[in-house]
């Protein structure tokens, strides 16, 4: 081994003690700190089909509610959904999942329409009945509220922050649901206000209602 090999910083002479030098720390060093990464606590057991868990997961994740609506006349049925959502802009394209079992499933296949209509925060109880929670079924659903026909002939609600008139354009069989892939038609959009979004179980409020904007602007102008 050569002279050079043997020696470390700091040293003298072939015969100095191998001992590294000791850069002093600079202030910036000091300041630095230190990267600390926690990862989530491993599971106990490596557990698989969940279905408990997979549904408590998603109960964290806030979306935005919507009613499906389909049908004509005493046909009409629908459902309230929180799984809507954009699928392409270049055509306009939306999709969501339904379940097989789903009284509205046959409807929507028979009419090859529907609409996906955006709930504001004072639409709860359309939202309650799409969702059957006092037993409503079908045309009952559509009760206390305002409906127009859309060029698909699929009703759309009066009042809701937009309404989007969809053809389906494919549906995809998977385990227990159904992706249902809708081409937009006809968009119908409604007034700015909050929205109404489902989280942990319950409906919740995003935003100001326009008369509450143009109350506060109001009062600021004093």
């Amino acid at each position: 081994m050569t002279d050079s090999a043997e020696r470390l910083p700091g040293t003298v002479g072939r015969n100095a003690p191998a001992r590294a030098a000791i850069a002093p720390t600079t202030r910036s060093e000091e300041a630095k700190p230190m990267s600390v990464v926690t990862p989530f606590p491993k599971p106990a057991s490596r557990i698989q089909d969940d279905p408990a868990s997979f549904r408590h997961a998603f109960r964290h994740l806030a979306g935005g509610v919507s009613v499906i609506t389909t049908g004509h006349g005493d046909e009409r049925t629908g459902l309230t959904a929180t799984s809507v959502a954009s699928l392409s802009a270049e055509p306009p394209t939306v999709m969501f999942g339904l379940n097989l079992s789903s009284s509205s499933f046959p409807i929507l296949e028979r009419s090859r329409g529907f609409g996906v209509n955006f709930l504001n925060a004072t639409q709860k109880p359309v939202a309650d009945r799409f969702a059957g929670r006092k037993g409503e079924k079908g045309a009952a659903r559509y009760a206390d509220a305002e409906w127009i026909s859309g060029m698909t002939g699929a009703p759309l609600l009066i009042g809701a922050l937009a309404a989007l008139d969809c053809e389906v354009e494919e549906i995809i069989e998977r385990h227990s649901h159904a992706i249902v892939i809708g081409r937009v038609r006809d968009i119908r959009l409604g007034v700015n206000d909050a929205a109404l979004v489902y989280w942990r179980g319950d409906y919740e409020r995003l935003g100001w209602m326009s008369e509450e904007v143009t109350t506060a602007l109001g009062l600021r102008a004093f």
